[in-house]
């Protein structure tokens, strides 16, 4: 049911309240436009939540790129969580997980002709993705990854996320509970989806739902649940070299491999298509150590067979530069791709705001630049034609 995973720690609630002072007080600068928000001529939309840990960005993300990229040069702007780098980064076929970060580097390797940025930064981000200075930009809409408390950059379209398990309405302000700012901060949402629903969600629940989120007109309320692809070898070499099916799990024992903020619901999923489930659970955006890697290849090897490892597209990416792995541990190393799908038919009406929004906004920026293009070229003529009078004048010979 929803709001099953919330566990509020109730003797740490006078440290929210300090907590949610401060936060209030940062939105009331950006409210009162006393600190700036920017806006953009290129179409900027952001995904984001207002939680601490997973509520399904990167999947969301790569939905908006697969709807977008046939149509429009796409750039994604991430702040590179736990990058070895810093500034502005952008990703080309030589940049490895370490300068962008695990996240952005799953994108990259999953789209290699989206461009993909970082920088923590995103005024200054966006700028150098769209040369907002210099009107020559050749991206047609740039989203922004994890930037709904970005209040520094005003999107287009702000998309809050809010997981099924964790739903806003039930949790509290950190540390007591999960809240990054209060729950009022929702209003500022153009867009709410209600990730990682159950399947089998009934049409009672969605009203419940609908009714407790307590949203204005203007904003619009989806649904999505996350579909689970074949399994794909993170090590492309020996015996692990082609997918494998999920339909083949069913009398395998899994080792599952996690250093994700939300694993629970991936356990949930995989544990009726599976023989048994050893969860390996590390904190987010972990950095496998040599010690984690010497605890992963024993507990993998004192396993019994037929057996096999999964983990996520995000663990993989680090995975892939870690040394120590036995060989056994990355012949037998699968990723699990996912990727989201909307509930109760509302995909069209989804995609139809998502891309009317950026057909407009890409029309009139075109324009804009047309006729800033036209406005250079008339005063280049000027000065041409000014130049070629000064130049056609006859000389005045004295003679002394």
């Amino acid at each position: 049911m929803e709001g099953d995973f919330i566990k509020i720690n109730e003797w740490l609630m006078p440290l929210s309240w300090l907590y949610g002072l401060g936060v209030k007080l940062r939105n009331m600068l950006f409210d009162l436009e006393i600190r700036k928000s920017h806006s953009f001529k290129t179409p900027v939309i952001s995904i984001g939540n207002i939680t601490v840990g997973g509520t399904g960005k990167t999947p969301h993300v790569e939905y908006l790129i697969r709807l977008l990229q046939d149509n429009y040069r796409v750039a994604v702007l991430s702040r590179g969580y736990k990058r070895k780098s810093s500034g502005f980064v952008i990703a080309d076929n030589q940049t490895t997980m370490n300068d962008i970060g695990d996240e952005p580097f799953q994108m990259k390797q999953k789209f290699p002709k989206v461009t993909i940025a970082v920088d923590k930064k995103r005024v200054n981000g966006i700028n150098r993705l769209t040369n907002n200075d210099s009107k020559k930009s050749n991206i047609d809409v740039v989203l922004l990854d994890d930037a709904f408390q970005h209040r520094q950059v005003k999107p287009g379209i702000n998309i809050l996320l809010v997981d099924y398990h964790r739903l806003i309405i039930y949790d509290k302000l950190l540390p007591a509970g999960r809240l990054r700012e209060p729950l009022k901060g929702k209003d500022r949402a153009d867009i709410v989806i209600v990730t990682k629903c159950p399947k089998d969600l009934k049409p009672m629940e969605y009203r419940v739902i609908t009714k407790a989120m307590n949203l204005y007109p203007y904003q619009q309320l989806f649904f999505s649940t996350l579909d689970y692809e074949e399994l794909q070898p993170v090590f492309k070499s020996g015996k692990s070299a082609k997918q494998e099916k999920l339909a083949n799990l069913k009398d395998k024992n899994i080792l599952l491999l996690t250093g994700i903020a939300s694993p629970r619901q991936l356990n949930v999923d995989l544990k009726p298509l599976v023989k048994t489930i050893t969860p390996m659970t590390f904190s987010d955006h972990h950095n496998f150590t040599h010690y984690d890697v010497q605890q992963l290849n024993m507990a993998f090897d004192n396993m019994p067979s037929p057996k096999c490892i999964i983990t996520t597209e995000k663990d993989a990416a680090r995975l892939l530069t870690t040394e120590g792995l036995s060989d056994e541990v990355r012949q037998h190393l699968f990723m699990l791709p996912v990727h989201i799908s909307f509930m109760q038919g509302q995909e069209e009406a989804f995609n139809k705001h998502i891309t009317s929004y950026v057909h407009n906004k890409t029309r009139r920026t075109n324009a804009h630049k047309k006729t800033e293009v036209q406005k250079h070229g008339q005063k280049q003529a000027q000065k041409q034609n000014t130049g070629n009078k000064d130049n056609s004048r006859p000389r005045t010979i004295k003679f002394n």
